[in-house]
């Protein structure tokens, strides 16, 4: 299994934002669309603002695999859910540490996505 480099994780944790494309069922790429991306450890994570009615995140669901781009780290990735409430709680922290500058009408929705939390994993 790849895993992430010191410097790839360090480059996407400290961008705003990462430029997420999942893969469609028919094998083509969805159109990039931003999101926020928090790191925990070795980990990168990400949320669907809109929760489980996002379109990016059902496609990523759908096929677990996709490309991201952020921090000029560009990657395939697979994409992993995470129901484990541990990781979940690091992830709410890790929301609110980075992104808590901009308020609780962007962040807070973030955090109640809990349901939506996807591990990036590089491929």
């Amino acid at each position: 299994m790849t895993t992430w480099t010191d410097g790839e994780l360090q480059r996407i944790a400290e961008a705003d934002e990462l430029e997420m494309a999942p893969l469609r069922r028919d094998g083509t790429l969805r159109a990039p669309v931003p999101v926020w991306v928090v790191r925990d450890g070795d980990d990168l994570y990400v949320r669907s603002f809109r929760g489980t009615a996002g379109g990016w995140w059902r496609t990523a669901v759908a096929t677990h695999a996709g490309h991201v781009r952020s921090g000029g780290v560009d990657k395939d990735v697979t994409f992993a859910e995470v129901p484990d409430p541990e990781t979940n709680d690091r992830v709410d922290t890790a929301y609110r540490s980075k992104y808590g500058r901009l308020g609780g009408a962007y962040v807070d929705p973030m955090v109640a996505a809990r349901a939506t939390t996807l591990r990036l994993l590089p491929g």
